[in-house]
């Protein structure tokens, strides 16, 4: 059985490789370390992204947030597949 604490540093670590892959295209992005936690560093590369795509800036990952992070990143990933 799966710790919460465990899912939420794979949820974190999971957030954090697809603004790291969004930030290889939109460069304001800071690229963060993947270490499922969810500090400053990811708090202000979550901040870019939302300032980008026309989000509130809170550095939260609201459903809004989550859903447009995703969708950028399967957009992004589905091309680099087509190249």
């Amino acid at each position: 059985m799966i710790h919460v604490f465990q899912f939420q540093l794979q949820k974190v670590r999971q957030l954090q490789e697809q603004l790291n892959t969004i930030a290889n295209t939109y460069t304001s992005i800071p690229k963060v370390a993947v270490d499922g936690i969810y500090g400053e560093s990811t708090q202000e590369a979550v901040r870019q992204f939302q300032k980008i795509f026309n989000l509130p800036q809170t550095g939260v990952v609201d459903y809004p947030t989550w859903y447009r992070i995703s969708a950028i990143y399967v957009a992004l990933t589905k091309i680099a597949e087509l190249q």
